[in-house]
């Protein structure tokens, strides 16, 4: 399997801005500050016969970043990052500094054993799993209906 690039047409030659502010790009990274991002982490939800999967896309965290509550029907998901860099040379001293924050919110179907749900972090995802409910279980069974 190969992964190529998508590129905008054009960005093969360098542009005269590009050149211009190299520096300050450098110095800035990319993607922001320190080179990352600041974005709302992708979602995915999975509807299993046991239980529903949340897996939430946050790399560079660590465990202690998350705050996972359920408030109510909510299920609530939050970071925040806090980062502070310092460079001393002869002549200058830079001092950056980094907040980074999201928060999700998901209302709780009916059928979730809010007291048992369980979250694990690993390789930059936060995997929640929220098991089902007796009932629900039995009422996820399927079932073949004839056509009349």
């Amino acid at each position: 399997m190969t992964t190529k690039s998508l590129t905008k047409a054009g960005e093969t030659v360098p542009s005269l801005f590009d050149d211009f502010f190299k520096p300050w790009n450098e110095w800035m990274g990319s993607g922001g500050l320190w080179g990352k991002a600041l974005t709302v982490p992708a979602v995915n939800i999975s509807d299993n016969k046991d239980d529903y999967k949340v897996t939430v896309a946050a790399p560079g965290l660590k465990k202690s970043d998350f705050k996972i509550d359920v408030e109510g029907n909510m299920l609530v998901i939050s970071s925040e990052k806090e980062e502070k860099k310092e460079e001393k040379e002869e002549r200058f001293t830079r001092k950056e500094y980094s907040f980074s924050s999201f928060r999700r919110s998901f209302t709780l179907p009916d059928d979730v054993k809010q007291d048992k749900i369980e979250a694990c972090y690993e390789d930059g995802v936060l995997k929640l799993t929220l098991p089902k409910k007796e009932e629900a279980k039995k009422m996820a069974l399927s079932k073949s209906i004839a056509v009349k």
